[in-house]
């Protein structure tokens, strides 16, 4: 088995459970992670909502995670640096840290949680946007790893 994340949370393209969603607590899940290729200096992660009504939302962004980290524990603190020296950015919402699935009503959405390993640290200050996000990482990933959940509302 190659790099993988995933949650102890939900399985596979099932559906996350309230207490991850703005129907809920709005706290981050937990996500486990193993196999990170060999030359790994830190990870990145994205959650982001291809389905949403205007495009690609994105939901969290958090990079820096120390390369010999194999775990985000649920309910991440909402602050632009974490205890570990990783940094949070900018989500769609406009807010620092994870906002859940908030999807208008109707056909469920797709949440896809992309892990990056990457093979240098970001220099990138907390706070920032997904487009900043996206040009740091890149020339730098050395593996992408997905894990999908599915939310609806009524």
């Amino acid at each position: 088995m190659g790099f993988a994340i995933e949650s102890p949370a939900w399985r596979a393209g099932e559906t996350i459970p309230t207490k991850f969603t703005c129907d809920g607590a709005d706290v981050s899940p937990p996500l486990e992670w193993k196999s990170a290729p060999t030359g790994t200096r830190s990870f990145s992660l994205v959650a982001e909502d291809p389905d949403a009504p205007a495009g690609l939302f994105t939901h969290w962004m958090i990079y820096n995670l120390p390369a010999n980290s194999a775990l985000l524990a649920e309910n991440q603190p909402r602050q632009k640096e974490l205890d570990n020296g990783a940094r949070q950015g900018r989500n769609g919402f406009g807010k620092i840290g994870f906002g859940g699935p908030c999807p208008p009503p109707g056909p469920a959405h797709r949440y896809f949680f992309r892990l990056y390993a990457l093979n240098a640290k970001l220099d990138l200050a907390p706070g920032a946007s997904r487009e900043e996000f996206d040009r740091a990482m890149a020339g730098h990933i050395v593996a992408q790893a997905d894990y999908l959940g599915r939310y609806g509302r009524r």
